[in-house]
């Protein structure tokens, strides 16, 4: 069984623009060094930064396989049960005795996917943790200011279930480090890394990750072209109108719109100005900035008006976000927007307390809200406890003004 995941950041559809070249493993030959030492054999070395960062993931590839600790906890129901609930996973195979001894395991298994939950070392990273060869190469791109991080390949293969009273095993193996490479985030560096969980000697599952190490891109830094896309679907031109009557009468067939398209419950918190004390003194730039592209530039250009657009079919009028150059319904490339209500309840969420997150404080609420429109939207919960966000909470949108030039989208409770 193989899983293969890509991440992306919030907002619409975000992705790390490159310049098309795939990463390339470094190799070389150098001295095996003790992992967990920062910056190890690299302070006295000269050359330049990439010509030290290349030695010491050089010195960390011929490491080989570091075996970590056993999971702190045996493999369990109830922590199953907590993530089958999450993931909305009702196989019966996970959590009934009884009908998983008349399976084909003949017992409770753990879902595969669940397999880096056993080693995950918690929000305090207890002292039980082993330093592992990537360690330092991540330290080391810290340091030099490359601070941002996106995490771009997530391929995880498993080889057997895990069964109940089991503690996995990680090993981690360093596999390359390519870069620098120009991105729309900034200019960074793709660190590559193989996870293997033993039970015993036997492997039970492989995982490779790779994440984008970037330096933040300054505001006056031009961003690099976009690369050619081969059959690349016809785009229409930008700005987007507003949707019209006409538009809703040429439809064929004409599908039901929502109830509460372009209906406004509330006036929306707009953006905040900037005065002359901010003219006098412009603050920093956000480092978590969107990648705007032809089909999301639309929906950013609405939230500096503070108005939260969604993409929708010119062709069939259905709405969809995040937005795209196609209909996944129709095919069709032809699409307008509409301005949503700006209200909804909170769908799922997480409290995000590690690790840190340039440009914010932990712990904050990320969530995916459900809008009566009929889409879903990730974002910030904000002027409230994370303890006091909750599934169905009702929220309404609010617009921050996070420096200069970048406004966000964000949630807060309805009746704040």
């Amino acid at each position: 069984m193989t899983a293969d995941t890509g991440a992306a950041d919030g907002g619409p559809a975000d992705a790390v623009t490159g310049t098309g070249d795939v990463p390339d493993a470094v190799t070389g030959t150098g001295t095996p060094d003790t992992a967990g030492t920062a910056g190890a054999g690299t302070a006295a070395e000269g050359g330049t930064f990439h010509e030290r960062l290349t030695a010491l993931a050089e010195r960390r590839i011929e490491m080989g396989e570091v075996r970590g600790v056993a999971a702190a906890d045996p493999v369990n129901i109830p922590m199953i049960r907590h993530w089958t609930d999450a993931i909305g996973d009702a196989n019966p195979l996970y959590t009934d005795p009884e009908a998983a001894a008349g399976g084909v395991h003949g017992e409770i298994v753990a879902p595969p996917a669940m397999i880096q939950v056993w080693s995950m070392p918690g929000v305090k990273r207890s002292a039980r943790q082993v330093s592992t060869p990537v360690d330092d190469v991540l330290r080391m791109l810290d340091e030099n200011g490359h601070t941002g991080v996106v995490a771009t390949n997530c391929e995880q293969t498993y080889h057997r279930y895990v069964r109940l009273g089991e503690r996995p095993v990680p090993a981690t193996r360093f596999a390359g480090l390519s870069g620098p490479k120009r991105t729309a985030l900034g200019e960074g560096y793709f660190v590559t890394w193989n996870v293997t969980w033993y039970v015993g000697e036997e492997p039970v599952a492989t995982m490779l990750f790779r994440v984008l190490k970037f330096r933040p891109r300054e505001r006056e830094e031009a961003p690099p072209p976009e690369p050619a896309t081969v059959n690349a679907a016809p785009r229409m031109p930008y700005p987007l109108r507003p949707a019209t009557a006409v538009d809703d009468a040429a439809r064929t067939p004409d599908p039901p719109e929502p109830a509460t398209v372009n209906a406004a419950p509330h006036t929306p918190d707009p953006p905040k100005t900037v005065t002359a004390v901010d003219d006098a003194a412009p603050r920093a730039p956000y480092p978590l900035r969107p990648a705007v592209n032809r089909d999301t530039e639309f929906f950013w250009e609405g939230v500096a008006k503070g108005e939260l657009r969604i993409q929708k079919c010119a062709g069939c009028g259905e709405l969809r976000h995040p937005p795209g150059p196609v209909c996944p319904s129709c095919r069709s490339a032809d699409r307008t927007y509409v301005v949503a209500g700006g209200e909804g309840e909170v769908y799922s969420y997480v409290v995000h307390h590690h690790p840190p997150v340039p440009g914010r404080e932990t712990p904050f609420v990320v969530a995916v809200v459900e809008l009566p429109e009929g889409v879903r939207m990730v974002g910030n919960v904000t002027e409230c406890a994370s303890s006091e966000v909750g599934i169905g909470m009702p929220v309404r949108v609010t617009y921050r003004q996070m420096d200069d030039e970048l406004t966000l989208p964000m949630w807060i409770p309805r009746e704040a």
